[in-house]
């Protein structure tokens, strides 16, 4: 076999390989850049948003579930910790589902009917203000006939869903000794201490209903 017969095996060889490769490039499907299909039927609380309805299976009045059309929402950032309140109506008050993601999803419902004050719990701003001090996770408060156990005191900010710029604020957290509750004290600048109790809930009693993105 002469040369110029190899240097024309040699082309149609490379002509075959590009022609197939053509080929693969057709019949292969385009990339999808679209993110991939919400399962609705299993949404769970950390993929609720503003304008979903959320059912708490036995958290409302007289055991009945606590249903509420979220119409708001505040995420909040605290150090490495973060989490998020959708808030929304219910009876003639507001409640707050509190949804912390990290290592493990927390959940938590602020449905007191009561709104509780720092005179309420017995702490006075210098107790506050001593507890920053110490940094103690030994110190602890009584209230509602539970100990309340220091967690951690520092600068902390949120953002409001109807508020894109964020505010920042001094925030104190305390976790019910044996037992699920949370409460949380902001005092935000020029503004009074507002206080939180939440109660933790199992992630599975919550339902979330996709509703309107507003």
């Amino acid at each position: 076999m002469g040369p110029i017969t190899f240097t024309l095996v040699g082309i149609l060889a490379a002509l075959l390989v590009v022609v197939l490769m053509q080929l693969f490039k057709k019949s292969s499907p385009p990339p999808s850049n679209s993110a991939p299909a919400e399962d609705l039927a299993n949404l769970k609380p950390q993929d609720a948003r503003v304008g979903d309805v959320i059912s708490i299976a036995g958290a409302g009045d007289n055991m009945s579930d606590l249903d509420f059309n979220s119409d708001r929402a505040y995420w909040f950032q605290a150090g490495s910790r973060r989490w998020f309140d959708l808030t929304g109506p219910y009876r003639e008050r507001r409640v707050a589902l509190r949804v912390e993601t990290g290592e493990e999803v927390s959940v938590a419902l602020a449905n007191d009917p009561k709104k509780i004050t720092l005179e309420d719990l017995e702490l006075s701003e210098d107790d506050l203000a001593q507890m920053d001090e110490r940094q103690n996770t030994a110190d602890y408060f009584e209230f509602d006939n539970h100990n309340w156990l220091y967690v951690l005191s520092r600068e902390a900010s949120v953002t409001r869903s109807d508020q894109p710029q964020p505010v920042g604020f001094y925030c104190w957290i305390f976790r019910e000794q044996d037992g699920s509750g949370l409460i949380m004290i902001r005092k935000e600048e020029s503004e009074p201490f507002a206080v939180t109790r939440y109660n933790g809930i199992p992630a599975g009693d919550v339902t979330v209903y996709r509703g309107a993105r507003t």
